[in-house]
């Protein structure tokens, strides 16, 4: 059994542990709140951007794009991957990890691991995919993942369009963590070239507007700035899935941290009773000698 002095000395430790996983939970638990209100203002217009865009494709119009075109004889493909620049966030990167090597895997038995290129963006990915071979790993935008910029967002997707429209590549897949809760995160996989499109269910889905300057001129600037706001509101979705995933696993800590004091309390106080009892049962046993 440990002594008094090992077990007073381990509950000051986690006394000061449980200081740090409640301070990381509350600053989780207020950058979560920022990035929630970011990511559920920008669905709504992102959504309803991809909605109109598709009903504009879907139309009696007959408006088309290359982005929109696929192709049947793919031939080299382009993954998008997103998770955490740092740790402590529960099995959010692990998770993002597993899922983006899972794609990864799979278009390497269709197409070949030289036909791969990956967009990395984290460090704890980045240092996970760095230990795969064969894939082209573009790290240009690794540090980005930490209060996502539209910037960086349009400098992503313009390089895939560009990539995408010359034919360097016939397939883009989105890989990140979907925020659903706040206990929970989803892995997504989306497809994003090329812009996949459904079918109207409406009638003439243009029927009653009057589109200007031309249905063609809208739909050259509708479809790159819709196809932008894809990518930076994946990364407002990641960031709210991670700092959601650090609030959940800094507040488990801190609830075992409580729990363990609890036992050191009771094991210090239970080794302090029998310390005086045997220390009396000395002082009684001499008095009668």
């Amino acid at each position: 059994m440990a002594s008094l002095k090992e077990i007073k000395n381990r509950i000051g430790s986690v006394e000061g542990t449980l200081k740090i996983t409640s301070a990381m939970k509350m600053v989780a638990s207020a950058k979560l709140h920022k990035a929630q209100q970011a990511i559920e203002g920008m669905l709504p217009y992102d959504r309803q951007l991809h909605r109109i865009m598709t009903r504009m494709l879907s139309s009696d119009a007959k408006v088309t794009s290359p982005l929109c075109l696929a192709r049947e004889d793919k031939k080299r493909v382009a993954v998008v991957c997103v998770a955490s620049n740092s740790s402590l966030c529960g099995g959010y990167n692990s998770n993002a990890t597993r899922h983006t090597l899972a794609t990864i895997d799979a278009y390497k038995k269709q197409f070949g691991a030289d036909a791969i290129d990956c967009y990395v963006i984290g460090r704890k990915l980045d240092q996970s995919l760095q230990k795969q071979q064969g894939f082209n790993l573009i790290r240009e935008f690794v540090d980005r993942g930490d209060n996502p910029k539209f910037a960086t967002a349009q400098a992503i997707a313009d390089r895939l369009m560009k990539d995408y429209t010359d034919g360097h590549i016939d397939e883009v897949k989105l890989v990140y963590m979907h925020f659903k809760s706040t206990a929970t995160q989803v892995p997504t996989v989306e497809t994003y070239l090329p812009v996949p499109l459904e079918t109207a269910t409406e009638e003439g889905a243009t029927a009653g507007y009057v589109i200007e300057p031309s249905p063609e001129q809208v739909i050259n600037v509708l479809i790159p700035d819709a196809l932008r706001m894809k990518i930076f509101t994946m990364m407002l979705d990641a960031q709210a899935a991670e700092h959601a995933a650090r609030t959940v696993a800094m507040q488990t800590a801190t609830d075992n941290a409580n729990d363990l004091l609890d036992e050191l309390r009771i094991q210090y106080n239970k080794g302090r009773q029998s310390a005086i009892t045997a220390e009396l049962l000395d002082i009684v046993g001499g008095s009668m000698n």
